[in-house]
């Protein structure tokens, strides 16, 4: 059966690319794999069901806008902080490491295939980029060092630009042989880089400023006006000055996505799976496009090229470009490893040898297929060996050791501020921008966003994530962040919020043993803000001892700050030298040390209580007052980092 309608050609494709997609991230491999398979099976040399041919030069207006698209949410999670810290590495690998990657390709094509110098030194301008759609859900499956990390996620996203005007502009002078030298090149190169940069960052700004204003953009609006913005972005920067759109879309994503606007997390989600759909499509419609003739036609060519590419042209990248970086060997020799193309490549490609084909120019067909099977054989290659040269390596992060928290309040700041006192790794997770910018100051590692969304767990580590504690007033969206936190990742603990336990999915959790009720008792977390806020707590330590006598009848409630206007919290228990948060499953023994917040107005009750139940305040231990021993410690461990 073979479909040739373009209108059924889309869905199937649509259909097929988010299918792939699901698949892949279940077997957990590079989405590309299946989503080429995809394309290959429905296409021609398969069931036939998907002919992009039908569609024309409707194709190719498809693919830049799409590219467009991908292009700005991979900016939009690009952090300026961890860029400055890896900035050297960054601009060399994006520069003359990219020169270097442009001529170890062309002498490849060149050698082993035999090209003409023109078409040898398109392949060696195509396969300048790396895929960020495949390194992003690669780090963070292999859970890397953060410096490691952010090269490889940053150099991603920005050497495509680069990469796509750099193939359009020897695809210019392959052309039209008479428009100038290469030196005319090289300039032209730049101005399209400093064009779309500059207009990139004006229209981030402006559109990060139009969405901070409240009610100015009417609600559920914000998503759709930045894809018609985005677009017309491209489109227009594109007609000043060509090729300069897909610079200028790169730079507003990444601009945008670090000012922090009211729906920066709707945003980033709507974007994310626009990227997903997006991805999916083209790589089907492309992959259809090219014949297994054609790939076979290359030969062992074709594969020596590739392997030029894996196993000398990229390791000489790296370490001439990371040379005098503060990389260690081991972790330039990993980045050296990992260079999976994806769908940039592919789709420049696909339009450079249709233009090529147009000018009646040889060695189109040649040249797509080539990159399909460099796309091919560098996603497999990164996606199935990464995890053992990682470990090899050593520069994958150790175990599970941190302790993630979902609810940046005032129960939440302490909490993280004892646990860093006592040398535990702590993030928060917070859609809160005021929160979130609060516990940034205090120097903690901070995910702002849908902390129910995959992408946003991945972005906070949670693969090295020992213990997720959900403390948000919500009982229910605590649940469901612990219960994703363990289906998702595998995160061994659980411990939920919660003002009592009615059944439900947190009762569910707590009875199957899969989570805890965090600190003592059942608490009311939302009740300690204002307190936190007008200086009414204090967070003290305690030590254990076995009380005397069994605490009075009815006097438990009061003591589980149950009523009495929760007069403490019993926060961290610490024993032998390791702190963990209090939670109700946890018994005391002789000698523990705890930390508590206490409501300073019932400071007397709060004390009579605790030590009716074994807990005796140390006063020796630091300053008391309503929380300044908090703030001092946020202040010690900043001045630290």
């Amino acid at each position: 059966m073979e479909v040739a309608h373009p209108t059924l050609t889309v869905p199937l494709a649509l259909a097929a690319g988010v299918l792939a997609q699901s698949v892949a991230r279940h077997l957990r491999v590079p989405g590309i794999v299946l989503l080429l398979a995809a394309g290959i099976g429905l296409g021609p040399d398969g069931l036939g069901w998907v002919q992009p041919g039908e569609l024309g030069s409707g194709l190719y207006a498809l693919v830049d806008l799409a590219v467009a698209v991908i292009l700005f949410e991979g900016g939009l999670n690009l952090e300026i902080s961890r860029l400055r810290r890896e900035q050297a590495a960054i601009r060399r690998l994006v520069t003359w490491g990219a020169a270097i990657t442009l001529t170890g390709g062309t002498l490849a094509a060149r050698v082993f295939l035999g090209w003409d110098w023109e078409v040898a030194l398109l392949f060696g301008s195509l396969v300048v980029v790396t895929g960020p759609t495949v390194v992003g859900p690669l780090i963070a499956e292999l859970r890397l060092r953060p410096r490691v990390a952010t090269v490889l996620e940053a150099e991603g996203v920005l050497i495509d630009p680069i990469g796509a005007i750099l193939a359009v502009l020897v695809l210019e002078i392959i052309t039209a042989p008479g428009m100038g030298t290469v030196a005319a090149g090289g300039i032209g190169l730049l101005l399209r880089l400093a064009f779309g940069a500059g207009a990139g960052v004006v229209a981030g700004f402006l559109l990060g400023r139009l969405l901070g204003i409240r009610r100015l953009v009417p609600e559920g609006h914000q998503n759709i006006l930045v894809l018609a913005m985005v677009l017309l972005l491209f489109e227009a920067c594109n007609a000043w000055v060509a090729q300069s759109g897909i610079m200028a879309v790169t730079v507003a994503g990444v601009v945008v996505g670090n000012l922090r606007t009211p729906v920066d997390r709707d945003l980033r989600e709507f974007k994310d799976q626009m990227s997903v759909l997006l991805i999916g499509l083209l790589f089907v419609m492309l992959a259809a496009g090219v014949r297994f003739e054609e790939v076979r036609a290359l030969g062992i060519g074709g594969v020596l090229v590739v392997a030029a590419l894996l196993f000398v042209v990229r390791p000489l990248q790296v370490f001439l470009a990371t040379r005098g970086s503060e990389l260690s060997l081991a972790e330039r020799g990993f980045i050296a490893w990992v260079a999976p193309r994806g769908i940039v490549a592919a789709a420049i490609a696909s339009i450079v040898a249709r233009s090529l084909e147009t000018a009646g120019i040889a060695g189109g067909v040649e040249l797509r297929a080539l990159v399909f099977l460099t796309i091919a054989c560098t996603v497999v290659v990164a996606g199935l060996s990464a995890g053992f040269v990682g470990n090899l390596l050593g520069v994958r992060l150790p175990g599970r050791d941190r302790i993630a928290i979902l609810g940046a309040g005032a129960l939440g700041i302490a909490l993280g501020q004892a646990l860093r006192e006592a040398g535990r790794g702590v993030s928060f997770l917070d859609s809160n921008p005021h929160k979130s910018r609060e516990v940034e100051e205090l120097g903690f590692p901070v995910v702002f966003g849908n902390a129910l969304q995959e992408k946003i767990l991945q972005r906070a580590g949670f693969g090295a994530v020992e213990t997720a504690v959900a403390l948000t007033g919500n009982k229910t969206l605590n649940g469901v962040f612990v219960n994703r936190a363990k289906e998702v990742f595998g995160v061994p603990k659980g411990l939920v919020a919660a003002t009592e336990i009615d059944g439900g999915l947190v009762g569910e959790l707590v009875d199957r043993r899969e989570a805890d009720v965090i600190f003592d008792a059942h608490h009311d977390i939302d009740r300690w803000d204002p307190r936190w806020r007008s200086g009414d707590v204090e967070v003290v330590r305690c030590r254990y001892e076995k009380p005397r006598e069994e605490p009075p009848s009815g006097t438990e409630d009061d003591i589980r700050g149950k009523g009495s206007g929760e007069r403490y919290v019993i926060l961290t228990a610490e024993r032998n030298g390791f702190a963990r948060p209090m939670s109700m499953g946890l018994s005391a023994q002789a000698g523990d040390l705890a930390t508590v917040a206490i409501h300073i107005p019932e400071r007397r009750d709060a004390h009579e209580a605790l030590e009716s139940l074994g807990w005796k305040v140390v006063t020796d231990d630091g300053p008391e007052g309503s929380g300044r021993l908090t703030e001092a410690h946020g202040e010690d461990a900043e001045s630290r980092g």
